[in-house]
């Protein structure tokens, strides 16, 4: 019998190099027969020139405590694993070296450093620079390794070579309390004699203009600094440390100013060659100024960072009416452009980004204030390639101008290119069906995660906005688990939340704050938003299994229930105060996205009500005996209390709405026997708007789940695949590649939406893959981290196929289905160390192990519950 363990992977990184976790957590998965099971593991680990094996007997493979002493500052060890079941002991597993980063303050000797000339504050076109230092090695070198984190952005090379392939680096972090670091190899980087270290650094996210309404610069410092050190390990044992310090110099940068929003500008003529290589002269460089970081702030990544994840070559080059050369990418993404040009010297080629097209021509007023647009001036070489380095768009579309040579025959040959960038997380989920159309919507959905996922769970990639608003991310959350491994960016994002939390427990709009008025300040409470701190957590957790999430996140979880608690009163009814309701509820008028039609006290309270429930599992998962008691119990009082406000004695809810009854059901908010009739009712509104959706943010996550678990299943399908305006596959019929922010983000006509808030990539309405995953397909985790998996398959809306695969933490699952000659037949696979229950409408369910499994059954009726 043949078992084999992969190789360990410690807490959430790829790899675990630099880690801020002294005691890593290890997870594995295991290639067996069918039906073999784990009963016992052995973890050898060698540190220091001593290994250690450490047996435990437990069927755990994820997250498992590690079994030795914490790591110290820089420390490494590498870790096998190798397994036990059934009178059967696996081989070691391949070797993960796991490396400890700086993990204390002490450890740091750098401080920031940057161009100490007079900068014009508030100018948008204030000129980044270059640092730099040269140092000598001499002797033998066995390690290297590189620190490094900036006030802004940066990109380090050494000896004239990038250093690393991420982007956006540091990202954003609430600045004053947590500013990442990275640490790299860059052992073959280093020569003997002289060598050199210089960095290119960015305004970002720090200095940067941020927010709406004309934004805000220099809210988190107005200084641009390189923080880095690096630390040379020679043979014999010592170390040499290149610190940021007041041997550093500064110039110029080439790039004339760069900025998230507004795009970059880079002049080659005004490059320093060789600037980051041995023998350059840098006498006419100034002195660095030093500012100041607290080095107890600089933490670890807990997630990847951003990295271009894709190249996409134009499809189309179009010529607008206006005479504009116009280039289609054929999908709406996230990035920047990158050209290999040649011309005159001083000529300037100038790109500027739009979503769509309107009347022929790229349509940029969904930008608002932001500029969006590119220029390179041209040194007059043959041939120069150039990305920009600090910014990011929104795009699909990029009208070039000024480029002197034939503009067809350069898309042609791959000269200009759109790169994609996101936070490099693993993709794990995958869904098709017989129906094209819902393909396309579940590949939008994809496009949009990857466009919103940069760094931050943004709401937008292309406006003057781009920021982790709350609620966006709360009811996403669960289908983003599902598409990709977004446990450590997200992880990341929550302890930020809990940091920008008030003190009585209020929950930003969106995380990080952007610290400055009209920018949603003063912070006040909303449901669905701030249930963020419970929710988002929660499902986690599911997701991934890692229950030190909800310990972490307890503290922010219990003080907005009970925050809320305080403002609900006795009565237990949230119906004061400012809310946005059902935010972008179809019927609502294009400049007042929170008018919707659902009473927005309504929604406050079956929000109130669904987050103290899940906050006493919470509770009880993490042993918190006293708070479960008391945390169900006001569950079952605002429960009560929903009831009793918004229920009439007909059955029917005051506000008779799709997302009030939705909420209703989905949340158990109805007195026993009441979910059926509301289940009818919502069918019935369902059929009488035609099948088109009439729910905004809150309740579209929610509504065909609440038909589907009342016998409706042929009311949610044809609410799924409607395509008339407003709908989910609307867009699609008009040509979307990404999920719209508004149901009608584009007219029938094909004018764009004139309300001012219209983006053509937004992720919240694209939470119907959760359910088109867990229902049409049929697979879903019934315990934390798919330990156990439900598969349960519910066809309709004339469906003759779906299949969906997760990459779950143990391993591979995957169920695909195909009706044929009143025929089902469904194959599912279970990893090693999972198992699962498969529940086929009209049959008994099934207990399943480990392996592929098939079955054929009757076709059920499309009705079927």
């Amino acid at each position: 019998m043949s078992v084999t363990p992969n190789a360990p992977t410690a807490e959430q990184h790829r790899v675990p190099l630099g880690i801020g976790e002294a005691r890593p957590r290890l997870s594995w998965r295991t290639t067996a027969p069918s039906g073999w099971q784990q009963e016992a593991y052995e973890l050898e680990i060698a540190r220091g020139g001593q290994v250690t094996v450490v047996r435990v007997d437990s069927a755990d493979q994820i997250l498992v405590p590690w079994p030795n002493e914490p790591l110290r500052s820089r420390e490494s060890g590498i870790i096998r694993v190798r397994v036990h079941g059934r009178d059967v002991t696996s081989p070691w597993s391949e070797p993960t070296t796991v490396e400890a980063g700086l993990l204390e303050p002490d450890d740091w000797t750098a401080v920031p450093v940057g161009a100490g000339w007079p900068e014009e504050a508030e100018s948008d076109e204030r000129r980044p620079s270059l640092v730099r230092r040269s140092f000598q090695i001499d002797g033998e070198v066995v390690a290297a390794r590189l620190y490094s984190s900036a006030h802004g952005l940066y990109e380090v090379e050494i000896n004239g070579r990038r250093v690393g392939d991420d982007a956006m680096s540091p990202g954003w972090t609430v600045y004053p309390r947590r500013l990442r670091y990275y640490t790299y190899d860059v052992t073959d980087h280093i020569g003997q004699g002289e060598n050199v270290i210089g960095s290119w650094l960015g305004d970002g996210w720090y200095r940067g203009r941020l927010g709406w309404r004309g934004g805000f610069r220099n809210l988190f410092g107005g200084d641009l600094s390189l923080i880095a050190q690096l630390e040379v390990r020679y043979a014999d044992g010592s170390t040499q440390v290149i610190a940021t310090d007041e041997t550093w110099r500064a110039a110029a940068s080439p790039i004339l100013h760069s900025g998230n929003y507004d795009g970059e500008a880079y002049d080659a003529r005004e490059e320093l060659t060789g600037w980051s290589e041995p023998g350059f002269d840098d006498r006419s460089w100034s002195p660095v100024a030093i500012r100041y970081r607290d080095p107890a702030t600089l933490v670890a990544p807990m997630g990847p960072p951003v990295r271009c994840t894709e190249e996409v070559r134009p499809v189309a080059v179009l010529r607008t009416p206006a005479g504009a050369r116009v280039l289609d990418f054929g999908q709406n993404l996230v990035g920047r452009p990158r050209i290999r040009v040649g011309g005159t010297r001083g000529d300037r080629v100038t790109m500027s980004t739009a979503e769509v097209l309107q009347d022929g021509e790229i349509y940029r007023r969904p930008l608002r204030d932001a500029k969006s647009t590119d220029s390179y001036i041209l040194a007059g070489r043959e041939v120069e390639e150039w990305e920009p380095r600090f910014t990011f768009h929104g795009f699909r579309y990029l009208q070039v101008d000024g480029w002197a040579g034939n503009l067809d025959q350069a898309v042609a040959s791959g000269d200009i290119v759109a790169r994609v960038y996101h936070t490099d997380m693993i993709r794990t989920g995958s869904f098709e069906c017989s129906e094209p159309l819902l393909n396309r919507l579940h590949e939008n959905v994809v496009w949009s995660m990857r466009g919103n996922f940069l760094d931050v769970p943004t709401d937008c990639p292309q406006r003057d906005e781009r920021v982790g608003w709350t609620g966006d991310i709360q009811v996403f959350a669960p289908t983003a688990a599902f598409l990709y491994d977004c446990s450590g960016m997200l992880a990341s994002w929550l302890v930020d939340l809990a940091i920008e939390q008030l003190p009585d427990g209020t929950v930003p709009w969106y995380v990080p704050v952007i610290p400055a008025r009209h920018m949603w300040t003063p912070i006040r409470p909303g449901a669905g938003w701030g249930d963020a701190a419970v929710l988002t957590p929660w499902a986690l957790y599911q997701r991934f299994g890692d229950i030190q999430i909800l310990n972490r996140q307890y503290p922010s979880a219990k003080a907005w229930v009970d925050l809320v608690d305080k403002l609900a009163g006795d009565d237990h009814l949230w119906d004061e105060g400012f809310q946005l309701g059902d935010w972008l509820d179809p019927s609502a008028p294009p400049d007042a996205p929170a008018a919707a039609t659902t009473d927005r006290y309504l929604v406050a309270t079956a929000y109130f009500a669904q987050s103290a429930r899940i906050l006493a599992r919470i509770a009880e998962t993490i042993g918190e005996t006293d708070d479960a008691v008391q945390y169900h119990r006001l569950a079952d009082q605002v429960r009560a209390a929903f009831a009793g406000r918004y229920l009439t004695g007909s059955g029917r809810l005051k506000s008779d709405t799709q997302t009030a009854y939705a909420l209703a059901i989905v949340f158990d908010l109805l007195p026993e026997g009441q979910a059926t009739l509301a289940g009818q009712r919502l069918a019935e509104l369902v059929a009488a708007g035609g099948n088109r959706i009439g729910t905004g943010f809150l309740g579209t996550p929610v509504v065909t789940d609440a038909l589907s678990q009342t016998g409706q299943l042929t009311a949610a399908y044809n609410l799924l695949l409607e395509r008339d305006c407003p709908s989910w596959l609307y867009p699609v019929s008009q040509g979307a590649t990404t999920i719209w922010e508004r149901w009608d983000s584009m007219l029938p006509d094909g004018t764009v939406n004139p309300g001012q808030m219209t983006s053509f990539n937004h992720y919240a309405f694209g939470a119907i893959a959760d359910w088109l995953h867990r229902v049409v397909a049929g697979i879903a985790p019934a315990a934390p981290g798919y330990r156990e998996i439900l598969f349960r398959p519910r066809p309709g809306g004339d469906l003759t196929h779906a299949a969906a695969a997760h990459e779950t933490p143990y391993g591979r699952a995957a169920i695909s289905w195909e009706l044929a000659d009143r025929t089902l037949r469904v194959e599912v696979v279970v990893p090693t160390g999972a198992r699962a229950t498969l529940d086929l409408a009209g049959e008994e369910p099934q207990r399943l192990g480990p392996g592929t499994h098939r079955f054929t059954v009757a076709s059920p009726s499309a009705t079927s519950r």
